[in-house]
């Protein structure tokens, strides 16, 4: 900011200031002239003969006089030649003149001619100046704090605290402004206002003059034009006030259902209170108003909204009286959305005229999107909150009514000052008379009230309450009376009311109960059908009343309800002389339903209607009132009858609090009380409906006695009430209680007799008594065909329900017959188009499902759809019902785009049809949770599930059977989340819940027993899960039989248990069982028969007969591209098990088509990041791992490790497995820092989540001891290993093939350490217990034969090596072929074998088919076939083929360079080799470059500690040793020779051998330097360079120690 001040030439100077630097000064406002001075004038000092420099100096001047040395004057201070400077200076204009210490105004035309304190001459200038018209003094005269006006004299007038009054009356600004109160408490039209009548120069500065005072800064564009300035300063503005995307979200204001006057009154304190507290950023803001009924809170609101409404982009208005009234005024909210933004997705898919949940939701959906967060909802009415404690069932909870996130501004109007949200304003009384004076003046349309004294006296009877002001305005508006003869009248109706309610202690309501009379009498005389109408509200809500709900009167009831109710002219005539006179409103809440509108009456005047004009409780009026009610509750075969359902609700809720409060008789209404039982049944309020069906049983066995037929109909919808509700005991009891009163009235073969037997065979059915059930069946059956014949309807419902129970017995034969009797039998009656029909069809379709046939099941189910659709419509819940069978079927056949479809379309139909929280709107819940679940979509199948939940718990009850199936869904979700302890506690919880529904030995009770099983599978507690299994076994073979699907399903998992107890025969045993079972029941191709073939795929791959496996693959790959086609989830495993398979042959080519076909229809089925599509990634790694492409393979074990986090969490056990899979192949890149993290995150993730004894935390601490050995470190490996195998025997046994793999990794071990008579312990052990378990030539077994093969090679037990090698080789070209890679490397082996035999021919064909083997098995630059080119160079380096050696060593080392990069450990040995064979080639310098490089190497992977540790590290320090000593350099050599020493003392320990003949040549040495080096040399010195370069590699034994000594020393 440039400022200027005074020099000591007392002229002006320039000096700039960065904002935080800033010093106090005076700020200069005036009105530019001709000759003003720029920037340029004052720097070249040319500009003090412009006129403009009086004003400069004027200002500097009154600065000094008020010590300021600093001061601005706009017209010098800005260069204006810069655009940038220019367009900046004007958006901080306003903030310069707020933070100036005074702001000078000149006025050159106002004069001073006289001063005369009396009478200011210069006033009438001072009002006219041209100043209050310019565009920009509006900033400069509200931003200062001090504004002085000076004269053009430059006389002080005053400033705009003592002219206050004369500037707010030239400005129309109001003094608040002025004084300095935020701008943003002026609404964005009021602040536009005072400018509309000032002028600017250029056009543009019209809207850049405003932006200080709306706090928003645009760009400067002069040329542009007036309207587009304007244009782009309005949208920053509505950026500002209502968020940045304005257009996105405006709403056009519009309160045209809200019932407002057209004079509002007073309330500025309160308006004020609410904007201060809803003013802010757009995060959540909450006023509630609260106080008496009638007081005005409904009228404020409408006052803010209508005074405010620039503030937000939109307004809505919500009656929240009760929840019909809230979710009717949300279908009017998603309107007026539509109407501005009729693009809105999800607004746009909802049925607004019925799916009333669904609007709620959305609207809430769409009020909580990012940047919509200038939105105002009114929730008015709120005066049933529902509130701790408070047991009223229709009361409200606001919070499923408020957008979940924290935005937008909310204001509450409600009676209650307990709610406990927001801020909080009571409304009280209008305390100044004026304000009573004008309501009745607007109301009453009289003019001058405030001059009458009997007004003013009326106006301080009515003390303030605004309701009973505007109800007496309505009546003086009404009536010809004067004000006096009104408050006489008011008078004498206080006096009668005191009179006769005695008990109305409140003021308040004196008074307005007062004026309803007087109005209520005037009724009377006008329409005495409306004085009879409102009487007769009292009996019903007070919210809806239409006119088809009273139209149910007849010849025995009161004439005038005849008469009121005749015509649509009559009824709403009377109607109409209520509404004039104040007391009655149309309710907006009716609109778009069936039948007539309706009309809605003030809470506080429906009170007065029940307390006073029914102070004698009328019993016939409620009588009347609930036959209504009863009368209209709609048949099953009403079009829609869920909206008269839904409208009924609250005048039922009315009536059964009348029935239950003694306030009718109920002999009169036992009828209507099972009516009202159906509706609150079919609305799915269970505890309602079982009240009134009690009532009118207890009535009816009072009038009837407990055996009348119409008794027992009561008694028999009780049972189905009790079914429905989960309670089978109570249900048998009125079940068998109606049978038996049947039997005696009707007789034992009476139709409604029957009807209760086909009753508790559907119960018997569903308590699994199938026996009990089948006889009831039978029994009802023979009946119903001796009654009615073997074709009516009747007959062939039961005949439908005997095919349902076949169908659960797994009699699906039995089934069908009786589906398709049933069938043939309902389109000869009803025809192929009939309900009943088609629920058979429908029935038929879940048989064909169940047998596999799903071409025939989608068959059936689409034509049950269609005619459904033609019979009730899209939207019945019969049609709904089928709807949800079709996503079952999409969803098992793996369609799960159009399974969520079919759900979605269920869901909605049947939260518009049932509510939210009916139970089969729920299981639609539950079906999407499970979907969900299938799509990985964890987070969404939660909330599914946990909706269901709760809304199963509050409808059924905690032990409901229906709720603890959702509770089972929750334990197999967090199961698959691996949330172990909370599945645990779910599978409990469900368990426990059947055994006390069910019993012990109900199939469902087991199916929840045999989840357990799984669980306690994938715990690693194979105890428990047997127990469970077998009891689930032995259960269902005693419920089904030894043949029944579902028997066979646990058989099938007792397969899978014993195959990881490793227990192959038992497991086998399993499978057979279950296949053969399902082959009988199901037939060879069905979908769960092939789920068998798959495990039996798997137990062969196991058991190494590959051959057999790929059989039973192929067998079910073929069965599931039959039955689901080539792309099903359920395919796609099968394919991916193949791949395993060619893989574990050695088939990589074929075993990556099938991972990359299997990976493509995973992406496409699931998506890219589903946990299924993962595990396929994952294979991919591990292919590409054995493939020697390291690379790809971190790519697909990344991608996997990245999904899994995002979809399980860092901690899921699946995420594990591939942390695990990225330490192996760390460990295998030589980045043994990188394993051990990888490891160690494994298992302590692992030990969380499982335990530290499970199998899978055992198989990484396994990889742990394995990544140990590989870094030298021995001891910790052998902790290790030592864990793993104690850990694994107790868990799977000592012969387990598990156990033995641990047990084989020991051996290994013992043989690194030298102990090998330990190892060849190991190795024998694991040998017998593998040949037990897997057979002498399975491949494992195999891998230990070849271990043994090395072990003997090592010993020196070259014979008995060699028949372990060939028997390894023998038994690997038998299973996998002579090219598998398996059987290379023993061909491998036998090369090194032969080579330490000093076969060499023989060893150089081994190593030579098993190079070209492996070359081409894997390519010729994997690191396996490098392994053998190093072999093949150590080979020709004993031949003496040092030229060959070299190209072979150069070839690995290139190569491992490639795949392994220039440190890893691989490589580095490679390079040993290298100085190797230089040292025997004499080329001393090369062989000291590779053995320092490999040193280096070494110690950069490992670090310099870890390389003491770590052999092949210690063989190069020895090798460097050998060439120093060569070197004759005895203290490098002997330097060397330490540092390996004390590594093999650490690895082998001091007295192995290695380490004590490093001993031995550490002496020699010395006694070299001493010139001892014949003298004192008595234990034999083995070739340590030659048996520590390559271990396992004995040379011949040489006879003289001296000899070795000497070569040693290097002394020819």
């Amino acid at each position: 900011m440039r400022l200027l001040y005074y020099n000591s030439d007392g002229d002006f100077n320039l000096t700039e200031f960065f904002e935080s630097d800033i010093p106090e000064y005076a700020i200069l406002s005036h009105r530019w002239g001709a000759e003003e001075v720029t920037l340029g004038d004052l720097q070249d000092r040319t500009g003090t003969k412009k006129a403009g420099y009086k004003k400069i100096r004027f200002c500097g001047e009154q600065a000094k006089r008020d010590s300021l040395k600093y001061f601005w004057v706009d017209t010098c201070c800005i260069d204006k030649s810069s655009s940038a400077e220019l367009s900046e200076a004007i958006n901080s204009m306003f903030r310069w003149y707020r933070q100036s210490t005074k702001c000078y105004v000149y006025l050159s035309d106002v004069l001073i001619t006289a001063v005369n304190t009396d009478n200011l001459a210069w006033e009438s200038a001072f009002r006219n100046s041209n100043w209050f018209t310019r565009g920009w003094t509006l900033q400069e005269l509200i931003a200062p704090k001090s504004v002085e006006f000076f004269s053009k004299e430059r006389k002080l007038l005053g400033d705009k605290s003592t002219l206050e009054r004369q500037v707010c009356e030239i400005t129309g600004i109001p003094a608040k402004a002025l004084r300095g109160s935020p701008l943003s408490d002026f609404s964005t039209a009021e602040r536009t206002s005072w400018a509309e009548r000032r002028k600017t120069t250029r056009e543009e500065d019209q809207a850049y003059s405003l932006l200080g005072i709306f706090d928003i800064s645009i760009p400067v564009i002069y040329g542009e034009g007036r309207e587009k300035a304007l244009k782009r300063l309005r949208e920053e503005i509505d950026k500002v006030s209502t968020g940045s995307k304005r257009e996105d979200f405006l709403v056009v204001f519009s309160l045209s259902d809200v019932p407002a006057i057209e004079h509002f009154v007073a309330r500025e304190n309160e308006l004020s209170e609410i904007h201060r507290t809803l003013k802010g950023d757009g995060s959540r803001r909450t006023v509630v108003l609260h106080g008496l009924g009638g007081i005005g809170k409904t009228q404020i609101s409408v006052a803010y909204a209508k005074r405010h409404k620039d503030d937000y982009s939109a307004i809505f208005w919500l009656n929240i009286k009760d929840e019909s009234s809230v979710k009717q005024s949300f279908v009017k909210v998603v309107k007026r959305i539509l109407r501005d933004h009729p693009s809105a997705s999800r607004l746009s898919n909802v049925d607004m005229n019925q799916n009333f949940d669904e609007v709620v939701n959305a609207v809430k959906a769409w009020l909580s999107l990012p940047d919509n967060t200038r939105w105002l909802m009114i929730y008015d009415n709120y005066d049933n909150p529902k509130l701790a404690g408070k047991t009223d069932p229709a009361a409200v909870d606001i919070q499923k009514f408020l957008p979940e996130s924290y935005q937008g501004s909310i204001i509450i109007t409600t009676r209650s000052s307990k709610l406990g949200i927001g801020h909080s304003i009571q409304i009280r009384k209008l305390g100044d008379v004026h304000d009573s004076l004008e309501i009745l003046s607007n109301v009453s349309k009289r003019e001058r009230l405030i001059d009458d004294p009997d007004a003013i006296k009326l106006a301080k009877e009515l003390d303030g309450l605004p309701l009973a002001l505007a109800t007496a305005g309505a009546y003086l508006d009404q009536v010809v009376v004067s004000v006096s003869d009104y408050l006489r009248l008011y008078k004498q109706s206080w006096v009668r009311l005191q009179k006769s309610s005695p008990e109305l202690d409140s003021y308040e309501n004196r008074t307005l109960y007062s004026t309803w009379q007087i109005s209520f009498d005037h009724v009377k005389q006008q329409n005495d059908l409306s004085a009879k109408l409102l009487c007769f509200w009292a009996y019903f809500d007070s919210q809806d009343l239409w006119l088809e709900l009273l139209q149910h009167s007849n010849s025995n009831h009161p004439a005038w309800i005849r008469e009121l109710t005749k015509d649509e002219i009559s009824f709403h005539q009377a109607v109409r002389v209520l509404s004039s006179h104040g007391l009655v409103e149309l309710d907006t809440s009716s609109q778009s339903l069936v039948e007539s509108r309706g009309y809605s009456i003030h809470g506080c005047v429906h009170s007065w209607t029940v307390y006073v004009l029914n102070q004698e409780w009328d019993y016939d009026l409620a009588k009347l009132a609930v036959r209504f009610v009863g009368s209209h509750v709609p048949a099953e075969q009403t079009v829609r009858p869920w909206l008269t359902q839904r409208r009924l609700l609250q005048h039922a809720m009315r009536c059964s609090y009348m029935v239950l409060n003694n306030l009718v008789a109920e002999d009169d209404v036992l009828w209507e009380c099972h009516r009202l039982g159906i509706l609150y049944k079919d609305q799915g309020k269970l505890v309602e409906a079982e009240q009134m069906y009690q009532r009118a049983l207890h009535g009816k066995e009072k009038a009837w006695g407990p055996e009348h037929t119409s008794t027992l109909d009561t008694v028999n919808s009780l049972g189905l009430l009790y079914a429905d509700q989960g309670k089978l005991v109570e249900a048998e009891q009125m079940y068998q209680r109606a049978l038996h009163g049947r039997e005696k009235a009707w007789g034992p073969e009476h139709t409604s007799t029957l009807d209760t037997v086909n009753n508790l065979g559907l119960l018997y059915a569903d308590r699994d008594k199938l026996v009990e059930a089948e006889q009831m069946y039978q029994r009802a059956l023979h009946g119903y065909e001796k009654a009615w014949g073997p074709e009516h309807t009747s007959t062939l419902d039961t005949v439908n329900n005997l095919g349902i129970l076949y169908a659960d017995q797994g009699k699906l034969v039995e089934a069908e017959q009786m589906y398709q009797r049933a069938l043939h039998g309902y389109e000869k009656a009803w025809g192929p188009e009939h309900t009943s029909t088609l629920d058979t069809v429908n029935n038929l379709g879940i048989l064909y499902a169940d047998q596999g046939k799903l071409v025939e099941a989608e068959q059936m189910y689409q034509r049950a759809l269609h005619g459904r659709e033609k019979a009730w419509g899209p939207e019945h819940t019969s049609t709904l019902d089928m709807v949800n069978n079709l996503g079952n079927l999409y969803a098992d056949q793996g369609k799960l785009v159009e399974a969520e479809q079919m759900y979605q379309r269920a869901l909605h139909g049947r939260e518009k049809a049932w509510g939210l929280e009916h139970t089969s709107t729920l299981d639609t819940v539950n079906n999407l949770g499970l979907l969900y679940s299938n799509q990985n979509k964890l987070v969404e199948a939660e909330q599914m599930y946990q909706r269901a939940l709760h809304g199963k718990e509050k409808a059924w009850g905690p032990e409901h059977t229906s709720t603890l199936n959702t509770v089972n869904n929750l334990g197999i979700l967090y199961k698959d989340q691996g949330k172990l302890v909370e599945a645990e506690q779910m599978y409990q919880r469900a368990l426990h819940g059947r055994e006390k529904v069910w019993g012990p030995e109900h199939t469902s009770t087991l199916d929840m027993v045999n989840n357990l099983g799984i669980l306690y599978k994938d715990q690693g507690k194979l105890v428990e899960a047997e127990q469970m299994y077998q009891r689930a076994l032995h259960g269902k073979e005693k419920a089904w039989g030894p043949e029944h699907t579902s028997t066979l399903d646990t058989v099938n998992n007792l397969g899978l248990l014993y195959a990881d107890q490793g227990k192959l025969v038992e497991a086998e045993q399993m499978y057979q069982r279950a296949l053969h079972g399902k082959e009988k029941a199901w037939g060879p191709e069905h979908t769960s028969t092939l789920d068998t073939v798959n495990n039996l795929g798997i137990l062969y791959a196991g058991q190494g007969k590959l051959v057999e496996a790929e059989q039973i693959y192929q067998r079910a790959l073929h069965g599931y591209e039959k039955a689901w086609g080539p792309e099903h989830t359920s395919t796609l495993d099968t394919v991916n098990n193949l791949g395993v398979l060619y893989k574990d042959q050695g088939k990589l080519v074929e075993a990556e088509q099938m991972y990359q076909r299997a990976l493509h229809g995973k992406e496409k089925a699931w998506g890219p990041e589903h946990t299924s599509t993962l595990d396929t990634v994952n294979n991919l790694g591990i292919l590409y791992k054995d493939q020697g492409k390291l690379v790809e393979a971190e790519q697909m074990y990344q991608r996997a490790l990245h999904g899994k986090e995002k979809a399980w969490g860092p901690e899921h056990t699946s995420t594990l497995d591939t942390v695990n899979n990225l330490g192996i192949l760390y460990k295998d890149q030589g980045k043994l820092v990188e394993a051990e993290q990888m490891y160690q995150r494994a298992l302590h993730g692992r030990e969380k989540a499982w335990g530290p004894e499970h199998t899978s935390t055992l198989n990484t601490v396994n990889n742990l001891g394995n990544l140990y050995a590989d870094q030298g470190k021995l001891v910790e490996a052998e902790q290790m290993y030592q864990r793993a195998l104690h850990g694994k025997e107790k868990a799977w046994g000592l012969e387990h093939t598990s156990t033995l793999d641990t047990v084989n990794n020991l051996g290994l071990l013992y043989a690194d350490q030298g102990k090998l008579v330990e190892a060849e312990q190991m190795y024998q052990r694991a040998l017998h217990g593998k040949e037990k378990a897997w057979g002498p030539e399975h491949m494992s077994t195999l891998d230990t034969v070849n271990n043994l093969g090395l072990l003997y090679a090592d010993q020196g037990k070259l014979v008995e090596a060699e028949q372990m090698y060939q028997r390894a080789l023998h038994g690997k070209e038998k299973a996998w072929g002579p090219e598998h890679t398996s059987a290379l490397d023993t061909v491998n082996n036998l090369g090194n074998l032969y080579a330490d035999q000093g076969k060499l021919i023989e060893a150089e064909q081994m190593y030579q088919r098993a190079l070209h083997g492996k070359e081409k098995a894997w390519g010729p630059e994997h690191t396996s076939t490098l392994d053998t080119v190093n072999n093949l160079g150590i080979l020709y380096k004993d031949q003496g083929k040092l030229v060959e050696a070299e190209q072979m060593y150069q070839r690995a080392l290139h190569g491992y360079e490639k795949a392994w990069g220039p440190e890893h450990t691989s490589t580095l040995n490679t390079v040993n080799n290298l100085g190797n064979l230089y040292a025997d080639q004499g080329k001393l310098i090369e062989a000291e470059q590779m053995y320092q490089r490999a040193l280096q190497g070494y110690e950069n992977v490992l670090g310099s500690d870890n390389i003491f540790m770590y052999i092949p590290a210690l063989n190069t320090i020895l090798s460097l040793g050998s060439l120093f000593k060569r070197q004759t350099d005895i203290a490098k050599a002997r330097i060397m020779y330490s540092k390996a020493l004390i590594g093999y003392e650490k690895v082998f320990g001091s007295d192995h051998l290695k380490s004590r003949s490093l001993r031995d040549e550490l002496s020699a040495l010395d006694a070299v330097v001493d010139n001892r080096a014949l003298v004192g040399v008595e234990r034999p010195v083995d070739n340590l360079q030659a048996e520590l370069a390559h271990p396992g590699v004995k040379g011949t034994p040489l006879n003289s120690k001296r000899h070795k000594l000497f070569r040693k020393l290097g002394i020819r």
